[in-house]
């Protein structure tokens, strides 16, 4: 691709005159004259880029149409519905294998619930690729519309469940082959749509690095925030209706479907490469260099790594608070016994928290460098890590010291909020590389999620199994760790990557 894949793309957006797809501007613009002239493109979209030191009124290389921030815009909303579903989806699977006996199943081992989870990352992991690629040579449009109908079937699945079990349909280890089949297919959910959303973005705002920044860091808060919404309205959820919960969980998918299918605009470059007219947009080739790049090695470790530790927290530590307390840990104050009111609680106050953080570390990206964000968010990790050890073990304790560890357990994680983002922005910058193949590109996205919410689900399953929240913990500070290690040749490396790396 040589120096025509990383330079900047600068221009507009109108109205096409294909099916109403919204089309970019010619790039064929004029220079301004010296003096100061404004370059025009041939059908006279102005380009600002000579203003200014090449910025433009919107503070980025080029304008994006209305049109085309609606469609963003709408891709967020639905990217909130559709994680929202996902996460909603996951805390009643937990909380329905932590009281499966109360509906005629068997006892669930914590290793059980943890494969169970597992199978979700499974199909994100290994779809995702081959759903990136699909979004490039049939339109991210279309494939992001793949995602709810697969959420929708799922659940579905779930709901009946119960019945399943009541008229012998299911029994013993089939029950837990069904339900993984209906996690495998919430995998596929986010394994389809994931990818060509941001590819999508990616081709969207390739004009303008302003609003590019501004909507990947939207994309993130809007994961974070569907997950945590929908992890923290699970326990409240299912205590008023059951499992008739997963049929309210179809609905929501099915809002998500009609954002994507309506709310969002076909723009010239996302739809099908055939009808597009060019030449095969996809190289294997091209395609074994992102994967393969040096970049995308270092960056690799350390986000599966911090994945892993946010996958076993959001899965398996909801299981070990909803279950019945285990006489083997009764040294261990967090040894389940929690209603679903009081985790809907306590998960909320955690998710206002690292919201805050979220958004105070994606304001300090021009202060700070990504990977120095990445690493006070691991430190942060390992302070909250610490602080809820000691909650574990506080039994006789005043109320002034317990208040003191929860204080740092939010610190940690408020520090811990800007770690995630900081590496989807370095990888987003690597799509300027790979403009013919945004989709599969941004598909490593999921790839890194998938393989670390597996490791996660599998790890803190069977520490937790071991050792119950002791166990769980031990492994999420060897994950830290372990996130820390890449980080020195990641820094020494930032600024191949696309971005202008502060001083800090």
């Amino acid at each position: 691709m040589g120096r025509t894949g990383a330079r900047r793309l600068r221009g507009c957006w109108r109205s096409g005159d294909r099916g109403g797809r919204l089309q970019r501007c010619p790039d064929s613009t004029q220079a301004a004259r010296a003096g100061g002239g404004q370059a025009r493109t041939s059908d006279g979209c102005s380009d600002r880029s000579s203003e200014r030191g090449d910025r433009t009124v919107g503070q980025g290389h080029g304008t994006l149409a209305l049109e085309v921030n609606r469609s963003i815009r709408a891709v967020l909303l639905g990217t909130f519905l559709l994680r929202f579903s996902t996460g909603l989806a996951g805390g009643l699977l937990a909380i329905y294998l932590a009281r499966l006996p109360a509906h005629g199943g068997p006892h669930v081992l914590a290793i059980v619930a943890g494969i169970v989870g597992a199978a979700y990352f499974a199909a994100e992991l290994s779809l995702s690729p081959v759903f990136g690629v699909l979004a490039d040579r049939l339109g991210a449009h279309r494939v992001m519309q793949w995602g709810p109908i697969f959420g929708i079937a799922a659940v579905l699945m779930r709901g009946v469940t119960p019945s399943g079990i009541e008229l012998g349909i299911l029994i013993g280890t089939g029950i837990f082959v069904w339900l993984g089949i209906t996690r495998f297919l919430e995998g596929a959910a986010a394994g389809s749509s994931i990818p060509s959303i941001l590819g999508y973005i990616a081709l969207a705002t390739s004009g303008d690095e302003a609003i590019r920044g501004r909507a990947v860091a939207r994309f993130e808060a809007a994961t974070l925030a569907g997950l945590g919404v929908g992890l923290a309205v699970s326990g409240q959820l299912f205590d008023l209706m059951g499992a008739n919960a997963f049929f309210v969980n179809a609905v929501l998918y099915g809002l998500a479907y009609a954002v994507y299918r309506w709310g969002v605009a076909e723009i010239a470059g996302s739809e099908p490469a055939s009808s597009a007219g060019g030449a095969d947009r996809f190289s294997w080739r091209r395609y074994r260099e992102a994967l393969v790049g040096s970049h995308v090695m270092l960056l690799a470790p350390t986000w599966i790594a911090l994945n892993a530790v946010i996958g076993s927290w959001s899965s398996v530590s909801i299981f070990q608070l909803m279950s019945e307390p285990n006489a083997s840990f009764g040294d261990q104050v967090l040894n389940g016994g929690l209603s679903g009111t009081e985790l809907s609680v306590g998960l909320s106050i955690g998710l206002i928290v690292f919201f805050a953080g979220l958004f105070y570390w994606g304001n300090r990206f021009k202060s700070y460098r990504r990977t120095t964000i990445i690493g006070v968010g691991i430190a942060g990790g390992l302070a909250m890590m610490a602080a809820v050890f000691a909650l574990n073990h506080s039994q006789g304790w005043g109320p002034v010291a317990v208040a003191g560890l929860v204080a740092i357990l939010l610190a940690g994680l408020f520090i811990l909020a800007g770690a995630t983002p900081a590496a989807l922005g370095l990888l987003a910058d690597m799509t300027e590389t790979h403009p013919h193949d945004r989709g599969a590109v941004m598909g490593l996205y999921s790839v890194f999620l998938g393989v670390g919410q597996i490791v996660g689900s599998l790890v803190g399953g069977a520490t937790a199994q071991w050792r119950g929240i002791d166990g769980l913990l031990l492994g999420s500070f060897v994950l830290l760790l372990i996130a820390i290690l890449p980080l020195r040749g990641l820094r020494a490396n930032e600024h191949l990557v696309g971005t202008v790396a502060p001083s800090g």
